[in-house]
Parts: C-alpha cells; structure tokens; sequence
C-alpha cells in the first residue's frame, strides 16, 4: 500500500538540494527533509571539501553537529514525537550510530583523519596491541560504510527515507507498541521504493541497493564511535545519556565540559 501522507499535497524541493528543485516529492518525505535542523551547508564548510584538512577539535566538533542533528531530526519528523517519551529514547539509543554513519555519508565527512583521531586517543588512552589491531579494523569498517554510501550518490531524499526506516525498527528492547513502529518504518520504505522508482526509471535496482546498506550499517561499532569521536567533548559521559538529554531538552542542549552550542 503507498504511504499515506501526514500533509496532503505535493511540496516542492528547493533551498539548494541537489535535486535543484525540479522534484516534486510525497508530503512525507518533505516533511523528513524539513526536520533536518541544519542545511548540509551549516555542517561546516570545511567537511564539503574532502581534501581540506581539518584539526582533531574540528572534526570533533563536526561529530557533534552530526549527533545532535540526528536527535533533533528525529524530535521534528512526523510521528516520532507522538511516540511515548520511554518508545522514543529506546530507539535512538539504539540506532544513534547508525544515524550517524549516514549523516556522516551525506555531509562527506572527511574520513582521512579517522587514524589521526585513533592515534591521539591511543596516545591518551594506552590500548595492549591486540586490541588497537581491532579498533583499527573497526575504523577501517566504519570508512567502508560511508565510502559505500558515497558511491551510490545518495540524494538528500534519499538520505532522509533512509534514517526513517532505520530509526523506526521493531528492534528497540521494551517499546510498548511495537506494531506501530514497524508500521511506520514500512510508511517509510514504501515512501522511498515510490520517490526512487518515480525519480530514478532508468535505475531499477536502485532501491534495492539502497535498502542493502542498511544492514551493514550495524557492523559499525558505536563504541569505537563514541571513544573516536566524542571521548574528547565528554569525557566519561555514556553517549545514551547525551542522547536522552538531547531528546529531552531540544535545541537548548548544552554539551558538557565544551564549549560548542548546537542552536
């Protein structure tokens, strides 16, 4: 069944997208692309150029628009805020790393300073040798999966189906109406199968590729994530909390012990 859409009506995609606006799109999917809180501009100038260095505090910084965008996404697409507050925080604890493997994708996160990031926290953080062997490895994942995703040149439509259908899963522990969500996570899927069938004819697997991304995604280590890119921001502080807070205070979120607001 198509998905039905929360506005009726057809929206025009403007504001820069690659698409240039000569797309029309299912009111869904506008409203996925409207929640985004910052436009991929606003990411930083730095990380839209791949070959630009950047610093560790940088590139840190830029782990943490990532993060809070994808809480604050979520906060603002339909339905998820009418989720229980228990439903909604189960389900970004769970697949926060995932949302940010895509964000990471879509803004082109500038992956080459990934062993640097790695060497200052082993530096700062001793590891016995077996175990940097597999930290290494799993940067080395987490490279792959976003290359992956850059190399099917992924719209930003695209991308926003994508992080619905891997936000709304059946998978999160204790959900008090899991029927619902995996409800909305076919709403979501059925919504990209019609934007790509109707945007890309002359790419019939296009969907399917897509969809077979997603299950890599898990195959990225949320830990290794979490010591590469925010042990510096915040210190000892489980980045499940960060996300509750997150989800809980909106846009007002401060990160402790740093000084970079989100708003």
């Amino acid at each position: 069944m198509p998905p039905t859409q929360p506005n009726p009506g057809q929206y025009a995609l403007t504001n820069g997208d690659p698409l240039n606006g000569h797309c029309y799109l299912s009111g869904y999917i506008s409203l996925l692309l409207r929640a985004e809180p910052y436009p991929t501009s606003r990411y930083g100038s730095q990380c839209m150029q791949p070959n630009n260095i950047m610093g560790i505090e940088n590139i840190c910084e830029l782990a943490a628009r990532l993060l809070f965008s994808a809480v604050e996404w979520a906060r603002n697409i339909p339905f998820f805020p009418d989720l229980q507050i228990t439903d909604q925080v189960s389900l970004l604890r769970l697949t926060w790393s995932e949302l940010f493997v895509l964000n990471a994708a879509q803004c082109s996160m500038p992956l080459h300073v990934a062993p640097l990031l790695a060497a200052a926290g082993l530096h700062a953080s001793p590891m016995s040798a077996d175990r940097v062997v597999a930290f290494m490895d799993h940067i080395r994942i987490f490279q792959e999966q976003v290359e992956k995703l850059k190399a099917l040149h992924v719209d930003s439509a695209e991308y926003s189906c994508l992080k619905a259908i891997v936000l709304f899963t059946s998978d999160a522990c204790g959900l008090s109406d899991a029927a619902h969500i995996e409800s909305l996570q076919e709403k979501s899927q059925c919504a990209l199968e019609e934007y790509v069938r109707s945007q890309y004819p002359n790419q019939p697997s296009r969907f399917g590729k897509l969809l077979l991304r997603l299950p890599s995604l898990r195959t990225v280590s949320s830990s290794v994530i979490e010591q590469l890119f925010f042990v510096r921001l915040v210190g000892k502080t489980p980045i499940e909390t960060l996300i509750r807070d997150m989800l809980l205070s909106g846009s007002s979120f401060n990160w402790p012990y740093m000084s970079i607001q989100c708003s």
